[in-house]
């Protein structure tokens, strides 16, 4: 569709002339492949799609305006309090409010009380744009320090803040136009914060259910107790520390945490393995790392006296004529039922009655099982190893008595955020990982790695996160240094991706994403590192 419209109109006034194609208000637009807010002003020709929160980038909208409302509404109520907003779980984002002391139901009542006022009020949003050393002062006058440090350290010359009815605040990306475009939250106590609750993206008109996630919200607080332990508090801290030339000890520290982990994973096994458990079972999300987990965990099961034997999930797909096919008549290869269940669970009774059995590969390129004379039997002191995504499914070792299996979840939780307001998803982190590692190793350019992420999100959402908590021990492989490191790597790849691809859009959010953190060496990276997964030059061959 084609239409003229006066110069100068902002994509708000434009709207209305498309003959409003979305069932719900839309939250921003893609102009010319890039994300804009809707106060975005057209003075040529452009291509522009509206976008509601039904699609990821509205959502963000969304969110970020809700977190902007709710920050003021802290301040109107506490105005000496410390609003930490943290990182997203149970389908929600826990949030932190110091105030000197214990957060109670009614100051939260309080809290969501005025949050509502505000929208109700429909205040709009205002964006404005001044010289740094100017934003430096403005945020240091209203004790935002995390927003002094994270614009200092980024270099930009000009820095664009918004204003909402003389609240300012920071937020990387853009917002609603008002206030009025929040049709539902809540806030609610979650452990010692509140969690602030959100729309479901599927249905908009119903909030994200409260998701049991103990085991990964406690995960999330211990690599948070390590980071603030360093002194490492947000990106503005990270970037200050790397100036300094302190990046070998940030790394140093961040691989021995991770290494404290898969040793403590390790000596739990053994404890358990006196008891009957024989097979250790690893899960987790695309890029997490499991694969240099699962050798590491290896290597210390060693040294706890037992013999690990390694099996892959990936070894045991169907034939490709028999994988199942979604809904658009695609091979599903992220479904359960894409494994031969059946032919994997008599491989497992075989071997833990201590049969030998010759183990399947997966020509991928064929997309047929194949055999090449490699056989396994474990011995008196042996424990099986599986690694795959689908791992802590019950389904998937429905025939193997629960008492021989011990369970691991591995994520990357990533948990140093831009400033106290801004946190850092954790898909962003995986996604990063992913571009590289298939650009470097697999063939695959960014431009493909992007339009392939919404189908791998869908197969994690169905098949993987559902039983997260499962877990006997949860790994978390995000490194505090991590996106500092990839920066160098991740720039050209997504350079690459042209103006006029679809996919443009997720690139130039990346790109302008890692301009927040200085550049690291990654010189000092130990050749055993989880993130040589991504990078190369590791020890391990995958």
């Amino acid at each position: 569709m084609y239409k003229d419209v006066p110069i100068g109109s902002s994509l708000l006034d434009i709207y209305p002339m498309v003959d409003s194609p979305l069932h719900y208000c839309p939250m921003n637009a893609q102009v010319n492949n890039k994300v804009q807010g809707l106060n975005y002003r057209c003075w040529g020709p452009k291509d522009i799609e509206y976008i509601d929160y039904t699609k990821l980038s509205g959502m963000r909208a969304y969110v970020r305006s809700l977190c902007h409302i709710f920050s003021k509404a802290v301040n109107d109520i506490l105005p000496t309090a410390i609003l930490r907003l943290e990182h997203p779980v149970s389908k929600g984002y826990y949030c932190v409010i110091k105030n000197g002391k214990e957060l109670d139901e009614q100051t939260i009542t309080k809290v969501k009380a005025r949050m509502q006022e505000i929208i109700d009020a429909d205040l709009p949003f205002h964006l404005k744009t001044i010289q740094t050393e100017s934003a430096e002062t403005l945020f240091h006058e209203r004790g935002m320090e995390d927003k002094v440090k994270l614009i200092k350290s980024v270099g930009m010359p000009y820095t664009s803040y918004y204003d909402l009815d003389g609240y300012v605040n920071y937020f990387y990306g853009c917002l609603t136009p008002s206030t009025g475009y929040i049709s539902l939250f809540d806030l609610i106590p979650y452990f010692d914060g509140v969690l602030l609750r959100v729309p479901n993206r599927i249905n908009p008109e119903e909030l994200e259910p409260v998701i049991k996630q103990d085991k990964m919200f406690e995960a999330y607080k211990q690599h948070l107790t390590l980071q603030r332990t360093v002194g490492l508090n947000n990106v503005g801290d990270l970037n200050r520390a790397i100036e300094q030339g302190l990046a070998s000890q940030i790394i140093l520290v961040s691989e021995a945490m991770q290494e404290k982990q898969v040793a403590k994973i390790a000596e739990d096994i053994s404890h358990r393995y006196a008891d009957g458990v024989r097979i250790v079972l690893i899960s987790g999300p695309s890029s997490s790392g499991k694969t240099t987990f699962c050798k590491r965990l290896q290597i210390q099961l060693v040294t706890n006296l037992i013999h690990p034997v390694g099996l892959s999930l990936d070894d045991y797909f169907l034939n490709r004529e028999d994988t199942p096919k979604d809904k658009n008549g695609e091979y599903d290869f992220e479904s359960l039922y894409a494994l031969d269940l059946t032919y994997f669970n008599n491989d497992l009774q075989k071997l833990l009655a201590g049969e030998e059995i010759s183990v399947p590969s997966f020509d991928f390129g064929q997309g047929c099982r194949v055999f090449k004379g490699k056989k396994l039997q474990m011995k008196d002191d042996s424990i099986l190893v599986i690694e795959g995504i689908h791992g802590l499914n019950p389904k998937l070792t429905s025939m193997i008595d629960e008492k021989y299996k011990y369970r691991i979840y591995v994520s990357v939780l990533t948990t140093i955020a831009l400033d106290n307001h801004n946190w850092i998803p954790t898909t962003d982190n995986r996604l990063l990982r992913r571009i590289i590692r298939d650009y470097r190793f697999r063939g695959y350019s960014a431009c493909e790695t992007i339009a392939r992420w919404p189908s791998v999100r869908r197969g994690e959402d169905k098949w993987i996160f559902p039983y997260q908590e499962n877990a006997d021990a949860m790994f978390n492989s995000a490194m505090l240094y991590e996106l500092a490191a990839m920066r160098k790597y991740a720039e050209p790849i997504l350079a690459q991706v042209r103006e006029n691809e679809p996919e443009n859009a997720e690139a130039y959010r990346l790109l302008r994403f890692l301009r927040y953190f200085n550049y690291l060496s990654d010189d000092s990276l130990p050749k055993a590192s989880l993130l040589r997964e991504f990078l190369g030059g590791g020890v391990f061959e995958y």
